[in-house]
């Protein structure tokens, strides 16, 4: 039975470009709100600018433009960056806007009404040279707990402490580097200590959370703070309609969560083919026994935001809760945080000038996502590499020599498949389904190459170029045809470009909805309409296209004996070299470990301590990897099906004559030795950091 789904990705803060870690949550949602409607459900998928604070605020003012205008050109920039990249929002709106001021103020009187609010004075920090308070981000200053320089106000970056901005030593104004003063000013609180078992009965409830996010939530319940919603003037955002505050605003992170709804509401009023009042609207998706699901997918660094103030938020209103929160980790670039410094904050559009393909960017995303708040490595090497592999080599090619052969076979091709190849292309398409629906993007993206693998095996060892005609070579080409039908199904939520080429070469069309059971061995015969779509291998000159260093600071003599002492104490310290032995962060990023599953083992011939594993590393091909354990397994087949963790860019190694492709971990001494095996629910080829 189809559902009705409201479903939302976090809002970029209107105040820059989108990069390749924006992408990461975006190309996710987008791929399931694709596979959502393929199953027939009825999706709105809606995003906005958050819009509002103190940054905009500043940033417009040295930008010479009005916070108005200076949102409008990131919206616009922001929306045409994920258009290139296949997402497609219903809408792409505003938090500055006539619906989220009145659902803002509505909430707010909600949660006034329910006796939430209080008056708290408040000391914090002021620049009187700005005449402003300044918020955590305006200020830095050395950490109070590790002696790291240039931190901001809100934690440190080195340590991970938080603190109170008035705890930094020598703190400064980031605008004018000038030290501020400690000020007084009264603001409005969220008492949440008084309906902490509701939010808990939230985040215990099943489905809402990951089981790993649940547990992360309910620590912060147990010491749970109150939340200031408000700021003082200068401030772009909503002023706070309430005479116990005078001057205030309401603080951009209420006023952004509630851009969803916002945003929602505009859409179906303005944009959408069933206009629906604002009434129908919140009756249909946002009553809190509203049939329609609701599912936010944000990153892990605004998860105590959706899932401790924001149902706050919700059940005072009366409103719906989310029904699920996917949470995802972060992205680093070659095993280290993102930076400017090293060229490796990347933006979309830095990407897209080296012209590769967009959706190759969504394939590898997608190779390695799970439901999880992993971080995801964009491995420059990794990524040529899995297109290549994956892609150009397995996919790719396949379609290129079936589409040669079949006319050389007499089309039309209608011919009863392959029993092998048949069974698993349906069995792919049957748990890929699932697969999707549980965020194992991973495990749609390992379905659909081993499919592929498995016709290019087939193709090597009937080699039907020989005598395409044969009825043993027609079956064969037929089905290899049809199965990438099936693998254009699978990864069509994935590449919808690619995918839809695919099936359009072959004479097939993509299922108007991808129903339990749907067999693309049925339906229209095989003819070549087309060329098929070419996935050309990425040379990794151009991956290092991506990587463009920021120039070095030019050194310029401070202005005075004050500015240079600040300047000075800035400066972190030179790291001591490490000890003997050590190694540094960089060589151990260049290990890349993966999980595999054991296929087979064998005893060595010849070899008494030696055993032969074939494992699938969740590539095109198993690999061989021969491992010193033979003494700690005398039965190998207790391997079989156990998922292990192996070293996975080791140069092949020739030993007793086999080339092993890798190293597999395990604890203790020989030979009591035990492969390290990691839990079943882990796809193979999933990345170990």
């Amino acid at each position: 039975m189809s559902e009705r789904l409201l479903v939302t990705s976090a809002l970029p803060y209107a105040n820059g470009s989108i990069h390749l870690g924006h992408l990461v949550e975006y190309i996710q949602t987008d791929v399931y709100v694709r596979c959502r409607r393929m199953l027939g459900d009825d999706v709105t998928y809606v995003c906005a600018a958050d819009s509002h604070g103190t940054p905009i605020e500043v940033n417009a003012a040295k930008a010479g433009m009005s916070p108005k205008a200076f949102v409008e050109k990131y919206r616009a920039e922001q929306h045409a960056d994920f258009s290139r990249f296949g997402v497609e929002f219903s809408t792409y709106y505003t938090t500055d806007s006539p619906e989220n001021a009145r659902w803002a103020h509505r909430i707010y009187r909600a949660l006034k009404a329910k006796g939430l609010i209080y008056k708290k004075s408040v000391e914090q920090l002021y620049c009187e040279h700005d005449q402003r308070f300044l918020p955590d981000r305006f200020v830095k200053g050395t950490c109070p707990k590790c002696g790291a320089p240039d931190q901001y106000g809100d934690g440190c970056e080195r340590c991970n402490a938080i603190y109170d901005p008035r705890e930094l030593v020598e703190p400064r104004c980031v605008l004018c580097g000038n030290a501020p003063v400690v000020r007084s000013s009264d603001h409005a609180y969220v008492n949440l200590r008084k309906v902490e078992p509701e939010i808990r009965a939230w985040v215990e409830a099943p489905g809402h959370l990951e089981p790993a996010v649940r547990e992360q939530v309910k620590g912060w319940l147990a010491d749970l703070q109150d939340w200031c919603i408000t700021r003082d003037a200068p401030y772009f955002g909503f002023p706070l309609d309430d005479p116990e505050f005078p001057g205030k605003y309401l603080y951009v992170w209420l006023d952004a969560p509630i851009g969803y709804i916002a945003s929602a509401e505009h859409h179906f009023a303005e944009e959408a083919r069933e206009r629906l009042s604002p009434e129908a609207f919140e009756a249909r998706y946002l009553a809190a026994a509203a049939p329609a699901r609701l599912e936010h997918f944000i990153g892990k660094d605004i998860l105590r935001f959706h899932a401790v103030f924001w149902p706050a938020m919700l059940q005072a209103a009366g409103l719906k809760t989310p029904d699920r929160e996917a949470v995802h980790g972060h992205l680093t670039v070659n095993g280290e945080k993102m930076s400017k410094s090293r060229g490796t904050f990347i933006t979309a559009r830095t990407y897209l000038e080296t012209g590769l393909d967009p959706e190759l960017l969504r394939y590898f995303y997608a190779a390695n996502l799970g439901p999880g708040i992993s971080d995801l490595d964009l491995s420059l090497e990794e990524f040529r590499n899995r297109i290549n592999a994956d892609l150009a080599n397995n996919v790719a090619n396949l379609a290129s020599r079936v589409a040669a052969l079949v006319p050389r076979a007499g089309e039309p091709l209608s011919e009863t498949p392959e029993p092998a190849i048949a069974e698993a292309t349906r069995a792919a398409l049957d748990q890929g389904r699932k697969a999707y629906l549980a965020l194992e993007l991973r495990e749609v993206v390992r379905l659909a190459s081993q499919v592929a693998g498995l016709c290019n095996k087939r193709l090597q060892e009937q080699k039907p170029w020989e005598d395409p005609a044969s009825p043993a070579s027609r079956a064969l080409l037929f089905s290899a045809a049809k199965a990438l039908a099936g693998v254009a199904v699978l990864l069509g939520p994935v590449m919808p470009g690619f995918t839809a080429k695919l099936l359009a070469a072959f004479g097939q069309e993509r299922p108007r909805t991808w129903d339990e059971g749907f067999d693309p061995f049925a339906g229209a015969p095989v003819r070549i309409a087309e060329k098929p779509p070419q996935i050309a291998r990425v040379d990794a000159k151009l991956v290092e296209k991506l990587i463009v260093p920021a120039e070095p600071p030019k050194v310029v003599k401070a202005a005075s004996p004050a500015e240079g002492a600040a300047k000075a104490s800035a400066r972190a310290p030179a790291a001591p070299p490490p000890p003997p032995g050590v190694i540094g962060y960089d060589d151990f990023a260049r290990v890349e470990l993966k999980v595999a599953q054991v296929k087979a083992a064998e005893k060595v011939e010849k070899a008494d301590k030696l055993l032969k594993l074939t494992v699938d590393a969740g590539e095109p091909e198993p690999r061989t990897i021969v491992a010193g354990i033979a003494l700690a397994y005398p039965d190998p087949a207790a391997l079989v099906g156990k998922k292990i963790v192996v070293v996975a860019n080791l140069a092949p190694r020739a030993l007793r004559g086999i080339t092993s492709q890798g190293m597999l971990l395990a604890a203790g001494e020989p030979p009591n030795l035990t492969v390290v095996q990691v839990g079943d629910a882990i796809a193979p080829g999933t990345r170990v950091k």
